[in-house]
Protein backbone atom coordinates (compact mmCIF):
# COMPACT_ATOMS: atom_id res chain seq x y z
CA UNK A 1 0.00 0.00 0.00
CA UNK A 2 2.70 2.59 1.20
CA UNK A 3 4.82 1.91 -2.26
CA UNK A 4 1.46 2.16 -4.23
CA UNK A 5 0.75 5.58 -2.10
CA UNK A 6 3.90 6.54 -2.96
CA UNK A 7 3.89 6.19 -6.71
CA UNK A 8 0.93 8.33 -7.32
CA UNK A 9 1.91 10.97 -5.16
CA UNK A 10 4.88 10.62 -7.92
CA UNK A 11 2.66 10.96 -11.09
CA UNK A 12 0.42 13.63 -9.37
CA UNK A 13 4.06 15.53 -8.79
CA UNK A 14 4.84 15.11 -12.10
CA UNK A 15 1.63 15.98 -13.97
CA UNK A 16 1.49 19.19 -11.50
CA UNK A 17 5.31 20.20 -12.83
CA UNK A 18 4.43 19.48 -16.79
CA UNK A 19 1.68 22.05 -16.42
CA UNK A 20 3.36 24.45 -14.61
CA UNK A 21 6.33 24.44 -16.85
CA UNK A 22 3.53 24.80 -19.72
CA UNK A 23 1.98 27.67 -17.60
CA UNK A 24 5.46 29.32 -17.77
CA UNK A 25 6.37 28.53 -21.24
CA UNK A 26 3.22 30.50 -22.37
CA UNK A 27 3.90 33.86 -19.65
CA UNK A 28 7.39 34.06 -21.96
CA UNK A 29 9.37 32.00 -18.73
CA UNK A 30 11.51 28.81 -18.68
CA UNK A 31 10.64 26.02 -17.18
CA UNK A 32 12.97 27.08 -13.90
CA UNK A 33 11.27 30.44 -14.22
CA UNK A 34 14.12 32.24 -15.51
CA UNK A 35 12.89 34.55 -18.46
CA UNK A 36 12.97 32.82 -21.91
CA UNK A 37 15.90 34.61 -24.26
CA UNK A 38 14.74 35.84 -27.59
CA UNK A 39 16.59 33.99 -30.32
CA UNK A 40 19.65 35.88 -31.39
CA UNK A 41 18.96 38.31 -34.69
CA UNK A 42 14.62 37.75 -34.40
CA UNK A 43 14.86 42.04 -34.43
CA UNK A 44 16.15 41.69 -37.54
CA UNK A 45 12.75 40.58 -38.78
CA UNK A 46 10.86 43.50 -38.84
CA UNK A 47 13.90 45.22 -40.27
CA UNK A 48 14.08 43.15 -43.15
CA UNK A 49 10.50 43.50 -43.97
CA UNK A 50 10.75 47.07 -44.23
CA UNK A 51 13.84 46.84 -46.78
CA UNK A 52 12.12 48.92 -49.52
CA UNK A 53 11.13 52.08 -47.46
CA UNK A 54 14.86 51.96 -45.96
CA UNK A 55 16.56 51.42 -49.39
CA UNK A 56 14.62 54.55 -51.18
CA UNK A 57 15.03 56.90 -47.86
CA UNK A 58 18.73 56.03 -48.31
CA UNK A 59 18.81 56.81 -52.20
CA UNK A 60 16.93 60.15 -51.38
CA UNK A 61 19.46 61.33 -48.42
CA UNK A 62 22.47 60.63 -50.62
CA UNK A 63 21.18 62.18 -53.69
CA UNK A 64 20.23 65.69 -51.39
CA UNK A 65 23.78 65.56 -49.26
CA UNK A 66 25.79 65.19 -52.55
CA UNK A 67 23.89 67.26 -54.59
CA UNK A 68 23.63 64.98 -56.94
CA UNK A 69 19.99 65.79 -58.01
CA UNK A 70 18.41 69.04 -59.96
CA UNK A 71 14.89 69.61 -61.34
CA UNK A 72 15.58 67.23 -64.13
CA UNK A 73 16.45 64.20 -61.80
CA UNK A 74 13.13 65.31 -59.95
CA UNK A 75 10.99 65.41 -63.16
CA UNK A 76 12.49 62.37 -64.80
CA UNK A 77 12.00 60.53 -61.81
CA UNK A 78 8.24 61.53 -61.25
CA UNK A 79 7.55 60.40 -64.88
CA UNK A 80 9.55 57.25 -64.83
CA UNK A 81 7.53 56.21 -61.82
CA UNK A 82 4.35 56.94 -63.70
CA UNK A 83 5.76 54.76 -66.50
CA UNK A 84 6.52 51.90 -64.66
CA UNK A 85 3.10 51.85 -63.29
CA UNK A 86 1.39 52.56 -66.30
CA UNK A 87 3.46 49.76 -67.67
CA UNK A 88 2.61 47.70 -64.68
CA UNK A 89 -1.17 48.28 -65.81
CA UNK A 90 -1.14 47.64 -69.50
CA UNK A 91 0.81 44.41 -69.44
CA UNK A 92 -1.08 43.10 -66.14
CA UNK A 93 2.14 42.12 -64.29
CA UNK A 94 2.91 43.50 -61.25
CA UNK A 95 6.77 42.71 -61.36
CA UNK A 96 7.00 44.89 -64.67
CA UNK A 97 7.21 48.09 -62.47
CA UNK A 98 10.44 47.32 -60.89
CA UNK A 99 12.01 46.18 -64.26
CA UNK A 100 9.90 49.38 -65.76
CA UNK A 101 12.89 51.35 -63.42
CA UNK A 102 15.70 49.56 -66.33
CA UNK A 103 13.54 49.66 -69.40
CA UNK A 104 12.60 53.98 -68.80
CA UNK A 105 16.30 55.08 -67.81
CA UNK A 106 17.35 53.15 -71.09
CA UNK A 107 14.76 55.15 -72.83
CA UNK A 108 16.00 58.39 -71.39
CA UNK A 109 19.67 57.65 -72.56
CA UNK A 110 17.90 56.25 -76.15
CA UNK A 111 16.17 59.31 -76.33
CA UNK A 112 19.09 61.85 -75.31
CA UNK A 113 21.45 60.17 -77.95
CA UNK A 114 19.09 60.53 -80.21
CA UNK A 115 18.73 64.23 -79.94
CA UNK A 116 15.78 63.99 -78.38
CA UNK A 117 14.51 65.57 -75.12
CA UNK A 118 13.93 63.02 -72.62
CA UNK A 119 10.48 63.61 -72.10
CA UNK A 120 9.41 62.78 -75.63
CA UNK A 121 10.74 59.47 -75.50
CA UNK A 122 8.96 58.80 -72.41
CA UNK A 123 5.73 60.33 -73.46
CA UNK A 124 6.12 57.72 -76.71
CA UNK A 125 6.59 54.83 -74.73
CA UNK A 126 3.51 56.08 -72.69
CA UNK A 127 0.97 55.73 -75.83
CA UNK A 128 3.06 52.52 -77.03
CA UNK A 129 2.15 51.04 -73.41
CA UNK A 130 -1.76 52.02 -73.69
CA UNK A 131 -2.09 50.60 -77.19
CA UNK A 132 -0.91 47.25 -75.68
CA UNK A 133 -3.01 47.26 -73.32
CA UNK A 134 -5.98 48.52 -75.23
CA UNK A 135 -5.29 45.41 -77.30
CA UNK A 136 -5.04 42.62 -75.07
CA UNK A 137 -7.82 44.20 -73.19
CA UNK A 138 -6.15 44.82 -70.01
CA UNK A 139 -8.13 45.91 -67.01
CA UNK A 140 -9.63 48.84 -68.12
CA UNK A 141 -10.09 50.56 -64.29
CA UNK A 142 -6.44 50.42 -63.59
CA UNK A 143 -5.72 51.17 -67.63
CA UNK A 144 -7.68 54.20 -67.01
CA UNK A 145 -6.16 55.42 -64.18
CA UNK A 146 -2.58 54.85 -64.57
CA UNK A 147 -2.89 56.30 -68.07
CA UNK A 148 -4.64 59.40 -66.30
CA UNK A 149 -1.51 59.58 -63.32
CA UNK A 150 1.00 59.26 -66.53
CA UNK A 151 -1.05 62.08 -68.42
CA UNK A 152 -0.98 64.59 -64.89
CA UNK A 153 2.41 63.75 -63.19
CA UNK A 154 3.86 63.65 -66.54
CA UNK A 155 2.43 67.01 -68.00
CA UNK A 156 3.69 68.58 -64.80
CA UNK A 157 7.39 67.41 -64.85
CA UNK A 158 7.26 68.65 -68.44
CA UNK A 159 6.55 71.94 -67.53
CA UNK A 160 8.69 71.98 -64.50
CA UNK A 161 11.32 71.40 -67.39
CA UNK A 162 10.44 74.55 -69.61
CA UNK A 163 9.51 76.85 -66.46
CA UNK A 164 11.99 79.18 -65.02
CA UNK A 165 14.52 77.23 -63.48
CA UNK A 166 13.43 78.23 -59.59
CA UNK A 167 9.91 77.80 -60.22
CA UNK A 168 10.57 74.92 -62.28
CA UNK A 169 12.37 72.95 -59.07
CA UNK A 170 9.48 74.16 -56.94
CA UNK A 171 7.00 72.58 -59.41
CA UNK A 172 9.10 69.05 -59.67
CA UNK A 173 9.86 68.94 -55.98
CA UNK A 174 5.92 69.29 -55.15
CA UNK A 175 5.23 66.62 -58.11
CA UNK A 176 7.50 64.38 -57.06
CA UNK A 177 6.00 64.42 -53.37
CA UNK A 178 2.63 64.33 -54.21
CA UNK A 179 3.38 61.06 -56.42
CA UNK A 180 3.77 59.67 -52.93
CA UNK A 181 -0.16 59.71 -52.16
CA UNK A 182 -0.08 57.81 -55.36
CA UNK A 183 1.80 55.19 -54.14
CA UNK A 184 0.01 54.89 -50.34
CA UNK A 185 -3.59 54.21 -52.75
CA UNK A 186 -1.50 51.32 -54.62
CA UNK A 187 0.35 50.17 -51.30
CA UNK A 188 -3.12 50.19 -49.78
CA UNK A 189 -5.09 48.64 -52.32
CA UNK A 190 -2.25 46.17 -53.08
CA UNK A 191 -3.00 46.52 -57.08
CA UNK A 192 -1.07 47.29 -60.16
CA UNK A 193 2.73 46.75 -58.74
CA UNK A 194 4.07 45.00 -55.97
CA UNK A 195 3.81 46.88 -52.45
CA UNK A 196 7.60 46.51 -52.35
CA UNK A 197 7.60 49.30 -55.43
CA UNK A 198 5.31 51.25 -54.07
CA UNK A 199 6.87 51.43 -50.25
CA UNK A 200 10.23 52.24 -51.78
CA UNK A 201 8.55 54.95 -54.19
CA UNK A 202 6.95 56.83 -51.22
CA UNK A 203 9.88 56.99 -48.83
CA UNK A 204 11.91 58.22 -52.15
CA UNK A 205 9.62 60.99 -53.22
CA UNK A 206 8.59 62.51 -50.25
CA UNK A 207 12.28 63.25 -48.95
CA UNK A 208 13.84 63.80 -52.14
CA UNK A 209 11.19 66.32 -53.43
CA UNK A 210 10.92 67.97 -50.39
CA UNK A 211 13.99 68.59 -49.77
CA UNK A 212 15.39 69.88 -52.79
CA UNK A 213 12.79 72.64 -52.29
CA UNK A 214 14.06 73.57 -48.80
CA UNK A 215 18.00 73.84 -50.23
CA UNK A 216 16.60 75.88 -52.70
CA UNK A 217 14.70 78.01 -50.77
CA UNK A 218 17.48 78.39 -48.44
Amino acid sequence: MDEAYAYLTYQQNQRGSAALARDAERRGRGPGGATAVPIAGSWWHPVLRRWPGAVGLTVAVVLVATGAADRETLARGVSLAALCFLGAAALGRPWVGWAGIAVGSAVVVASELLGLAWWVGVGVTALGLVVVGLLRRAPLPALTAQSAAMAGFGGLAVAAVVMDPDAGLVLAGLTLASHAGWDAVLYRRNQVVPRSLAEFCMFLDVPLGIGLILLALA
